[in-house]
């Protein structure tokens, strides 16, 4: 559950990203999925793509709005993962499921999607995109994966200890290719929401970054959601912006948005994430980020 922007990613694709989100079904209601890249854990982000793409095989016909994760248990990347699905409803207009992340024999995460039929507008108002420094006067950053440029607004490094700023991170993100299919644009959309949450939280308190993290700091991503406002169908740019409400007690609260360049919301976002100081095991070697 460590934030990709503090991990080597350049074996992670784009397209091997996107194929990943499609799980198969294996049996009534149950689906299996595999996790590319090195990365020893996976992310509770790509679960949730994941998710997305199960719940949305389950739910043809409909449109998927919501997905909110938690994540109490390590996903390892080496093997597979199935997603066990339990419908809760499914009515003519809303549907909604909850799906057990289970590995080993062991349940690590649970996911609950919201699926509807999209109905006219009554009223309509939305949150207007901050003002800051577009993608050409923004940062070049290390992206999540290859397949996708990042950039970073007044950021140099966005794992520096000494890098201090106010708990805000606004990143431009733009992907060589969009899925065609609009649930798989909600996934690869959901997977980089988890990846710059913990660094906004460290943001305002020098010396403490995301370099320490799985070192002498203990992190991760503990739960997750996002909201789909808008039709998937976008081009070029988008902002996630990111702020952290609060840190504290070991966790942090980070709430966020993503805008087109031209300013349409597509989707809100929030996280709740562990940052702890590194517990020691009795063998005295590290106990990195075990909840």
């Amino acid at each position: 559950m460590a934030s990709p922007q503090s991990q080597t990613v350049d074996d992670l694709s784009l397209d091997g990203l996107v194929d990943s989100f499609d799980v198969s079904a294996t049996g009534d209601g149950s689906f299996a999925g595999t996790c590319p890249g090195s990365r020893p854990v996976v992310e509770g982000t790509h679960l949730m793509g994941q998710s997305i793409i199960a719940a949305a095989k389950v739910f043809s016909g409909k449109s998927i709005r919501s997905a909110q994760g938690v994540f109490t248990r390590t996903v390892q990347s080496s093997l597979p993962v199935e997603f066990a699905i339990d419908v809760v409803h499914d009515g003519r207009s809303l549907a909604c499921a909850d799906i057990a992340v289970v590995q080993n024999g062991r349940r690590c995460a649970m996911v609950s999607v919201l699926a509807d039929q999209s109905t006219a507008d009554v009223i309509r108002h939305q949150a207007t995109r901050p003002g800051v420094a577009g993608p050409s006067a923004s940062v070049p950053s290390r992206p999540p994966f290859t397949g996708a440029e990042l950039r970073l607004v007044d950021v140099v490094d966005v794992n520096d200890p000494e890098e201090v700023g106010p708990p805000e991170l606004y990143a431009w993100l733009r992907y060589d290719s969009i899925p065609a299919r609009g649930e798989f644009a909600k996934a690869l959309l959901t997977y980089p929401t988890g990846g710059l949450g913990i660094s906004t939280s460290m943001r305002p308190h020098r010396g403490v970054g995301t370099s320490q993290s799985h070192r002498t700091i203990s992190t991760g991503v503990i739960t997750a959601s996002i909201t789909f406002h808008e039709p998937l169908t976008w081009d070029g740019w988008l902002l996630y912006s990111h702020e952290s409400t609060y840190a504290g007690s070991g966790l942090a609260y980070i709430r966020g948005q993503v805008h087109t360049e031209s300013g349409t919301l597509l989707a809100s976002f929030t996280q709740q994430a562990m940052i702890r100081p590194m517990a020691p095991r009795p063998d005295g070697a590290s106990a990195g980020g075990r909840l």
